[in-house]
């Protein structure tokens, strides 16, 4: 039994989930995204994971997103290595020690102060990075963090909780404060968001709610000045899906001809600012 304890509902409280399934992932044979700490975490934590009813063969689609989304995060950063880093809705995930960035970058982990305060339990410190204790649509923010540089902003798993309101008035406040950037998270479409709703198991046993849909990503360049879609990126695209036994990815490649399946939950990469160009 861990020693940390965890007083966590709702949205904060599936973080949870998707740490225990990145430890299951590392604990498989081959593993995806191989990440340790969340395996010492969750040792750490004194926390009933069965109440999520996770298995091992779940854990793929979780390190496959992770991935996918820790890989866009690297190829940023060598573009441009001298970004300000804001990883938004964070969790307990170890982006920033499984990329390590280099000195150059300045790295906040944000998210709820009872998130951040397990974090600081259970996470090291290290150099460049901080993190900050705060909702990410707390009014004045965004004004609590340097403007001096581009931004590249992070979000895993987080679009989805928020109301549409939030999550158009945040990606502006971020279009508006610094003066270029790159963003990349994922976002669900509208079947996403309701399928999660009645059938996620983590969402349903933390009785969080999922709201923020995102159909075309093309709405937000028109909701949001100056943003630009660059890229996007369906789950069944991924080149990990050979890591499913068969039956299963042959049923995942036929749920990817079906265009509101394939886009159920997707990848987002947008640019504004000079970044934009």
């Amino acid at each position: 039994m861990g020693s940390e304890q965890v007083n966590l509902s709702g949205a904060p409280e599936t973080m949870l989930a998707t740490l225990y399934l990145r430890a299951l992932d590392n604990r498989s044979d081959k593993p995806i995204l191989g990440d340790a700490q969340a395996e010492d975490a969750v040792r750490r934590i004194d926390y009933d994971y069965s109440k999520f009813r996770m298995r091992a063969r779940q854990a793929p689609s979780v390190a496959i997103r992770a991935k996918a989304l820790d890989r866009w995060t690297e190829q940023c950063l060598a573009r441009q290595p001298d970004v300000t880093v804001l990883h938004l809705g964070c969790g307990l995930d170890t982006r920033v020690w499984r990329i390590d960035p280099p000195a150059s970058v300045r790295w906040y982990d944000i998210d709820f102060p009872e998130v951040i305060d397990l974090r600081r339990k259970v996470f090291p410190e290290r150099d460049g990075y901080e993190t900050v204790a705060s909702s990410v649509t707390e009014p004045g923010l965004l004004d609590r963090i340097p403007d001096d540089r581009p931004v590249l902003v992070v979000a895993e798993g987080l679009t989805m909780y928020l109301s549409e309101e939030d999550g158009l008035g945040l990606l502006r406040g971020i279009t508006g404060r610094f003066p270029s950037g790159e963003l990349i998270f994922d976002a669900f479409n509208t079947f996403g968001v309701k399928l999660s709703n009645r059938f996620n198991p983590a969402v349903v046993a933390a009785k969080a709610h999922l709201e923020f849909a995102v159909d075309d990503p093309s709405d937000l360049e028109s909701a949001v000045p100056g943003l630009r879609l660059v890229a996007e990126w369906q789950f069944t695209d991924a080149p990990e899906l050979d890591r499913y036994a068969w039956p299963t990815r042959m049923l995942l490649q036929a749920m990817g001809r079906i265009p509101v399946v394939r886009r159920m939950g997707r990848m987002l990469h947008y640019r504004f600012g000079d970044a934009s160009r």
